[in-house]
């Protein structure tokens, strides 16, 4: 063998193996980069919208907590909150695609299938309901029964009749009420002697009330034979579900972490809240944090994982408020039964 070719095989054999190596280290490296743990600066983070239901309370602590974690993040999604409009619903921008998810509750996604618009939900946000009537403690009225011919303040939804009509009978009245849409504040028309009862969640407005030095008389609805329900409620399209289910996994593993955080820590995820929403949105902190001490119990029930849906609970409430009449099609029409099988209004499939 001459020098020449002696010294060729010296330099090139080390090249080889250096560019061996080298490849099977990027290669490494590359095939690792579609886990969420690649490091946030190389990670491209896909854009998700939530249209909220609300301004934010805490119903959406677990949103803000795995915000302020970077949870989201984590997963490879910039979330964006999309604020509360009172004149589009988030059913409405999930089923046109102008939102990938929203929050919506029982009555909104059954009428949506009623009215041909159907959404999903893909997870419960509390397990219980927590809404009760209230009135003044001074007024007189003292139980249900004593509303009869009583003036509710209502939000014009077709199922409010119902369900009052049916607490009011449960404890010996006869359902019958006067019914005005309000365009003020249920708690702060009640306060003005403008109505005589509304139909609020106690874990926000009745608290509120009772922080103002208000002195309530509180009936939840539950108590008096409505069917216990999940609300609010994480909605999705159909759409969506069949064309994008693996980042809707990812939404849920993110927010189910920051509701699972939110439940055993009411007191961090409180401020967590307050630190991460739009600045101006709590002129009461002390609100937030009675609130959350309230909420962080219910978001789940013991020994269970949040966000879990249950096929008997979806049939109970919703069963109730068809066969009452309490649901109505795009045309204003009464419907007392779906096209649909209400065990396809909900999924568990993408929860952690």
């Amino acid at each position: 063998m001459n020098n020449r070719i002696r010294l060729w095989i010296g330099i090139t054999i080390p090249v080889l193996l250096i560019l061996i190596v080298s490849g099977i280290f990027f290669w490494r490296n590359a095939s690792s980069g579609s886990g969420t743990t690649q490091p946030q600066g190389q990670q491209k983070l896909t854009k998700v919208r939530l249209a909220l239901d609300w301004t934010p309370n805490t119903n959406h602590t677990g949103i803000y907590v795995a915000l302020k974690q970077k949870w989201y993040q984590q997963q490879g999604i910039d979330l964006q909150i999309l604020p509360y409009s009172s004149s589009v619903t988030p059913d409405t921008l999930v089923a046109q695609g102008n939102a990938e998810i929203g929050i919506g509750f029982t009555e909104g996604i059954v009428s949506d299938a009623a009215a041909k618009a159907p959404v999903v939900s893909i997870g419960a946000i509390m397990q219980h309901n927590t809404s009760a009537l209230i009135t003044l403690a001074d007024s007189g009225i003292n139980s249900p029964r004593d509303l009869d011919g009583k003036i509710y303040g209502g939000f014009g939804a077709p199922y409010e009749e119902p369900v009052i009509s049916q607490v009011i009978k449960h404890d010996g009245g006869k359902g019958q009420f006067r019914n005005i849409p309000l365009d003020v504040d249920a708690v702060d028309a009640l306060k003005a002697h403008r109505i005589d009862f509304a139909w609020v969640y106690q874990g926000w407005e009745v608290l509120q009330a009772e922080r103002e030095g208000m002195k309530l008389n509180v009936f939840p609805i539950v108590n008096y034979g409505i069917p216990d329900y999940y609300t609010p409620l994480f909605i999705a399209s159909q759409n969506e579900i069949k064309g994008q289910p693996d980042l809707l996994r990812r939404f849920m593993a993110a927010t189910a972490r920051g509701y699972e955080y939110a439940g055993s820590h009411p007191g961090e995820a409180a401020q967590m809240l307050i630190d991460t929403a739009p600045k101006g949105t709590f002129p009461d902190p002390g609100l937030v944090t009675a609130s959350q001490t309230y909420v962080s119990p219910r978001y789940s029930d013991p020994g269970h994982k949040w966000g879990l849906q249950d096929a008997q609970v979806w049939h109970g409430y919703p069963e109730f408020i068809l066969k009452s009449g309490g649901i109505t099609d795009a045309s204003g029409k009464v419907v007392t039964r779906l096209d649909t099988s209400i065990d396809d209004l909900y999924t568990n499939q993408f929860l952690p």
